[in-house]
């Protein structure tokens, strides 16, 4: 029987080169997603999540669970409301949790599970961006612990933080041409903008049986770009 792999956001941009990625490795992805995912629902909404896991789980338990989908709120902090760190919170933590929590037990039953958790580069500070800085960071410390609390059950948690990365939404908002994208560009020491198979590509490596000794790390995949601001 063919491994599933529980993919949330799996719709667009990065969560589908995930699955595409997973497809290519001989896994059968299923993708949650508002829009274009195997099943459909609101992840910022607990019921819904509740219901669209349930539904991910009802032929059977899921060994491997990518939590990808989030919420990125652009607000300074002068211009922050509770709205937006609820919704930050309800996207990018509680979806991860009950998401891991769905899985847990099928993956303790067989002694094995892999979860990858897509933080971001912003975890380290960007401007504009606090709540959803702040969740990332969350997800990060959660990827630690979760990575303590889960290692005898052959359970390994990891975390992806991507850089710049090229999708539709990057793409919109920072033309090929515009002076800010060539700025992004050369601050980047391999001089390009990411794309979601970069992304895809590491998130494959920690899904992999073969990387069982490795757990609680945090793999920026940002061309270089955190050097010298992230510590050892």
């Amino acid at each position: 029987m063919t491994e599933r792999v529980l993919i949330t956001g799996g719709g667009a941009g990065i969560g589908a080169a995930i699955a595409h990625r997973c497809r290519e490795d001989g896994y059968e992805p299923v993708t949650v997603d508002l829009r274009n995912g195997d099943i459909s629902a609101d992840l910022s909404d607990a019921a819904e999540t509740e219901e669209a896991l349930a539904e991910a789980l009802a032929p059977g338990p899921i060994h491997r669970v990518v939590n990808n989908v989030g919420s990125i709120e652009v607000a300074a902090l002068g211009t922050l409301t509770p709205a937006h760190l609820d919704l930050a919170v309800r996207t990018n933590l509680q979806c991860a949790i009950l998401t891991a929590q769905a899985a847990l037990a099928g993956m303790r039953e067989r002694g094995f599970g892999r979860i990858v958790n897509i933080a971001s580069r912003a975890a380290l500070g960007k401007e504009g961006r606090s709540v959803y800085a702040a969740t990332k960071a969350g997800l990060i410390g959660m990827t630690r612990t979760w990575a303590l609390e889960l290692g005898d059950h052959g359970i390994t948690v990891n975390a992806v933080g991507p850089g710049p990365v090229r999708t539709s939404m990057f793409d919109a908002a920072n033309p090929p041409d515009d002076e800010g994208t060539v700025r992004i560009i050369g601050s980047i020491p391999v001089r390009r903008i990411g794309s979601p198979e970069d992304i895809a590509h590491s998130v494959s490596h920690f899904l992999d049986s073969r990387a069982g000794f490795v757990t609680g790390q945090m793999l920026y995949v940002c061309g270089g770009k955190t050097v010298g601001l992230a510590p050892l």
